[in-house]
């Protein structure tokens, strides 16, 4: 399963009031494992920057003078997400966004739901964390993953930040044991890290067979055993054993 974790910087808040993106981050995820793929694109707006956006993101207009326009990129970043889930935190902000960009460059398609799935993980946090904050900053909080390095919103270290949030968020019961609410006061927040992190450390982890030698001196401990007991060793008998 192909998914892409996304995320958009703009010049402002509302597509409706002419406002554009200036940054698209995304993140390959197959089979729930993050890869090596990654699609990153500064673009040039055409447009002034909401001093309130320059403040969040730091990307101002001479920085993106001489980026590409959104016509020049589309076509790459379709192919990058066709197909694919798009996990998304707020998602109706970033879709409604990519979607004015499609319209205003008459794009093969003018609605990315037509060529993707849709995963809102601001509407799955308030599920599963009701009446608590659900920010990224919050469910990084909360899932004990380090955002320290995050001084300026950017669309593709949000999304490598979002990345790892979604997989905690969505690990089944070992995620389910880390929940913690953000009234249990800091020695449960660092029990939640911690133990986020040993899930992490454990995803990393090579799985190494024994070989015939180390299997064949198991099998004179197992003997061994057997003799001195004056009967069979109980795991001979466990089928996952």
């Amino acid at each position: 399963m192909r998914q892409v974790v996304l995320d958009t910087e703009t010049t402002g808040l509302e597509p409706s009031q002419g406002h554009r993106i200036i940054e698209i981050g995304c993140v390959e995820l197959i089979s729930r494992r993050i890869t090596q793929q990654r699609y990153h694109q500064y673009i040039n707006p055409q447009r002034a920057i909401d001093e309130g956006a320059l403040q969040v993101h730091g990307l101002s207009e001479t920085f993106l003078a001489d980026k590409p326009v959104f016509f020049k990129i589309v076509d790459d970043f379709l192919d990058f997400v066709r197909g694919a889930e798009l996990i998304i935190h707020n998602a109706p902000f970033d879709v409604g966004f990519i979607n004015h960009e499609l319209k205003q460059v008459n794009a093969a398609i003018d609605k990315i739901e037509s060529c993707c799935v849709i995963t809102d993980t601001l509407t799955l946090a308030r599920q599963m964390h009701p009446g608590q904050r659900n920010s990224l900053d919050a469910l990084c909080k909360r899932y004990g993953i380090d955002n320290t390095h995050r001084e300026l919103h950017g669309a593709l270290l949000d999304a490598e930040i979002l990345a790892d949030v979604y997989l905690a968020m969505t690990g089944g019961q070992t995620a389910l044991s880390f929940q913690t609410s953000d009234a249990d006061g800091p020695q449960a927040a660092q029990l939640t890290a911690r133990a986020a992190q040993q899930v992490r450390d454990h995803q990393k982890l090579r799985i190494i067979p024994a070989n015939q030698t180390e299997l064949e001196l198991h099998e004179q401990r197992l003997q061994a055993i057997d003799k001195s007991s004056h009967s069979t060793t109980v795991w001979r008998d466990d089928p996952a054993g």
